[in-house]
């Protein structure tokens, strides 16, 4: 059965009581019009309560001896005292707006999510092991340590190992958050789950699939949802105070007048429907709101936990950067211009296959530049590109690569790159030509983000990423973030943000790689970016954004703020309006009957006014069209505004 299939049948397992307790009471008041003898109906109502009404009592008895004690313990004593006393209809309306309530919050909450199955699911399957001059393919949980394996490009690294032989380029940011690829030569570490880039690599198992990275962080997924603090919903923090004052007025109106009937009254103008219905209807609402902005909100509890949250925990890479490699600057050598260096190196790179071509040919365009057409193109796999640019042989790749090609020893560099830079050299006609150095940006929006978060009351935002320190740093300061940690892994992501949530602390969590999945797990709300897919980590969060815009994580937290307002607003409104009819019921003014239709002119009131939530978010919306400066990217040759 599918996931849709699942969740409908439950849905209609859920509207199932709710339906038989309509069909219950049309049929009854059908008997008592069509017949002279009001007892056939009669008997038909609390045939009716009797069947739908015991299974909602005995499912909340049992809840009270595990210790729950919630909104439907009023519920279920309004029930069993209509049974008693032979007042079916206003039972009947009792289970009706006990059972409705719970089908529109098991409607809000949404699917489950299935983070596990999917990172299992992605995991590799099949390992290359060399048996003597021959590769054979064997399952990945049949590999020993030591073995030596063969990981072909673009596949996944098996388990964690070291490069014996080969190089090639490793995009690990599934699993460190690192931007830029690395090049991985003789000696290298890899972890599981990485993705190997443009050549063949012979590798050395260090550990067994099943302990190695990538098998961690399926655990830490497993683990870190069943870790997360429950939710203790809204209705059941008001069901503490409310239920003992409900049941203070039934003992009260009992000793006073005896009378079994004020009781039942009391109950069923008591029976807290605000309660029921007002939250679920809310976060209807909201989670519709928030879908007709690509916010999807995957259950009613991460909507609620949206409201109160005080720290903001960042990935850095994807998340609050581009994550991609992109041109960050061209270092010409003496004798030749920038702009020169880039339009014909872009010119060779348009035929190239290496994954760090594509930014070249990027920024070109991006800078104005008419690329021309290269002949004679030649590339070492790996290593570089060669061809005709009008007329001159250019050459990008590897220092290696690049300093074989030039005509005697090459000049000193005129700008040594900073460590931890990924460069590509350019050589024009056998001469240095200059050096292109790659960088990760960060992503338009992202102070603004940080300052809307900062306005929402979530004061406090910390910059977690496997990246490098430094690279960490200089992201943090460009955006005004105080606390930062790099070189961080999936774990040590799971105990920062346990520490937080631990120390009282509510905790949204932000990232988009599959080593944030984990963390956004284990934190109060997990909201993942999946503008280019998602994947995994979209299944292990709670909240996912559709669209590439981060000012959408704003939205969410104030769709969640006001939904929660205007839930509690209900809450007030009706809990006053059934204090006051318990007033009155406990006097005898009100009949039982007439007080369950009463508690549902205020259930269409708390419905109504809970329905103003499906408008939550506006306000971002009004604000992000008015204000946003544009972003201008520099690129040599000119700069293009965003």
């Amino acid at each position: 059965m599918s996931r849709d299939s699942e969740r409908f049948a439950l849905l209609a397992r859920t509207a199932l009581t709710p339906l038989l307790v309509i069909v219950f009471t049309f049929a009854g008041a059908a008997l008592r019009v069509a017949l002279t003898d009001a007892r056939w109906g009669n008997l038909t109502w609390l045939a009716g309560l009797v069947v739908t009404g015991l299974p909602v009592a005995w499912r909340t008895l049992r809840g009270m001896v595990h210790g729950h004690f919630a909104t439907d313990i009023v519920a279920m004593l309004a029930i069993l005292t209509a049974i008693l006393l032979q007042q079916p209809l206003a039972g009947l309306i009792v289970v009706l707006m006990q059972t409705g309530g719970e089908a529109l919050e098991r409607f809000a909450e949404g699917r489950a999510s299935q983070a596990v199955r999917a990172l299992e699911e992605q995991a590799p399957r099949i390992a290359h092991r060399f048996e003597g001059p021959s590769v054979v393919d064997h399952p990945v949980d049949g590999i020993r340590v030591g073995d030596r394996l063969l990981v072909r490009p673009g596949e996944m690294v098996p388990c964690d190992c070291r490069v014996v032989q080969g190089r090639s380029h490793v995009d690990t940011s599934r699993i460190t958050g690192e931007p830029l690829p690395v090049s991985a030569g003789a000696g290298a570490k890899l972890l599981s789950g990485s993705l190997n880039g443009d050549g063949a690599l012979v590798v050395e198992a260090l550990a067994l699939a099943k302990d190695s990275q990538y098998a961690r962080i399926v655990e830490l997924v497993r683990s870190a949802e069943a870790s997360k603090s429950p939710l203790q919903r809204l209705a059941d923090r008001y069901a503490v105070w409310f239920t003992p004052i409900t049941l203070a007025v039934c003992a009260i109106s009992w000793v006073v007048s005896g009378d079994a009937t004020r009781v039942l009254a009391v109950l069923v103008v008591a029976t807290p429907c605000p309660l029921i219905l007002a939250t679920p209807i809310a976060i209807i609402g909201g989670i519709n709101r928030a879908a007709a902005r690509q916010v999807i909100i995957r259950t009613g509890g991460a909507l609620e936990r949206l409201d109160g949250l005080t720290v903001a925990v960042f990935d850095k890479t994807g998340t609050l950067t581009v994550g991609e490699p992109r041109v960050s600057r061209i270092i010409p050598a003496v004798g030749f211009e920038s702009a020169e260096v880039l339009r014909l190196a872009a010119g060779v790179e348009q035929q190239s296959g290496h994954m760090l071509a594509r930014p070249v040919v990027d920024a070109a365009r991006l800078a104005g530049h008419a690329l021309p057409t290269p002949t004679a193109v030649q590339e070492a796999s790996g290593q570089g590109v060669t061809g005709v640019v009008e007329g001159r042989t250019v050459s990008v790749g590897s220092h290696r690569y690049v300093r074989s090609l030039l005509h005697g020893a090459p000049p000193a560099h005129p700008l040594p790159p900073e460590t931890g830079t990924l460069s590509a050299w350019v050589a024009v006609d056998g001469l240095l030509a200059g050096e292109i150095e790659y960088a990760d940006q960060v992503r338009p929006g992202a102070a603004d983000l940080v300052r809307s978060l900062a306005g929402l009351g979530i004061r406090r935002t910390i910059l977690l990423s496997g990246d490098d320190e430094r690279n960490a740093e200089r992201v943090a300061r460009d955006l005004g973030i105080v606390e930062f940690h790099g070189n961080l892994l999936s774990a040590e992501k799971v105990e920062r943000v346990a520490a937080l949530s631990d120390g009282g602390q509510r905790v949204l969590m932000v990232g988009d790689g599959t080593n944030d999945a984990p963390a956004l797990s284990r934190a109060d709300v997990g909201i993942a970016l999946a503008g280019h897919g998602g994947g995994i980590t979209a299944e292990a969060a709670d909240i996912v954004v559709l669209t590439d815009d981060l000012s959408r994580v704003a939205e969410a937290v104030e769709i969640g703020q006001r939904t929660m307002s205007v839930a509690r607003q209900s809450i007030w409104v009706g809990l006053s309006l059934s204090g006051l009819g318990m007033v009155f019921a406990s006097m005898g003014y009100i009949s039982p009957v007439i007080g369950a239709l009463i508690q549902e002119a205020i259930d269409v009131a708390v419905i109504l006014n809970a329905l103003r939530a499906s408008a939550a978010g506006l306000a971002t919306a009004r604000r992000r069209t008015r204000s946003s400066p544009d972003a201008v990217l520099h690129v040599p040759g000119g700069t293009v505004t965003v």
